[in-house]
């Protein structure tokens, strides 16, 4: 997955999430609030523009979609920490509701890792609308306080994203991306041929 020499166009704006997330660190401990914020609208404008350039060019590929999930991930976890750095007291707050969400979250990682050695890119449609309901609430939280009912749709679209994470994961024998969801599973040669095989 890292090795740059072979990186096109789309894995390069897939890893710049992943090489500015120590930036985005260190304005945390450095308490700039604005610029992290407007640094964070950079890498979720990244999120976009990875896939859109990859399937544009008609360069996608497995080291593509296995990219843009890490930068994803790093990217989610740095905003995290700023959240709970700038937004103390909200996250204090909901914190049994996130841990709803993100207690799941963790053990879909764990089953993907424990079968798979690394984590999922299935990049489903839910998965797409939960990044970026996730995104707006996150953007919206840090310039502008908190908005509950994005909060609760967040919360929703985010566990039934991880569901349907773990069933996939329960329907591939092998890894595999740009899964759109359980409804086009059922139908993929990728894994009937498997099924058949068996």
């Amino acid at each position: 997955m890292l090795t740059f020499k072979n990186y096109n166009i789309a894995d390069w704006i897939s890893f710049s999430r992943i090489a500015l997330a120590p930036v985005l660190l260190l304005l945390i401990l450095l308490d700039e609030r604005l610029i992290f914020s407007w640094l964070l609208v950079f890498t979720y404008c990244t999120d976009m523009l990875d896939g859109f350039v990859a399937r544009r060019l008609k360069i996608t590929s497995p080291r593509g979609s296995q990219l843009d999930s890490f930068g994803d991930q790093v990217n989610f976890a740095v905003a995290v920490l700023g959240l709970i750095f700038f937004e103390f007291e909200f996250i204090k707050a909901n914190y049994l509701l996130i841990l709803v969400v993100f207690v799941p979250y963790i053990i879909q990682m764990l089953i993907a890792f424990g079968k798979y050695g690394k984590a999922t890119a299935f990049h489903t449609y839910l998965a797409k609308l939960s990044a970026i309901v996730q995104g707006v609430f996150i953007l919206w939280l840090l310039f502008f306080g908190p908005v509950y009912w994005l909060f609760y749709v967040m919360i929703a679209l985010a566990l039934l994203e991880t569901i349907e994470e773990i069933i996939l994961i329960f329907m591939y024998d092998n890894w595999v991306s740009g899964v759109k969801g359980i409804y086009w599973a059922l139908r993929d040669k990728r894994r009937l041929k498997k099924a058949e095989s068996g």
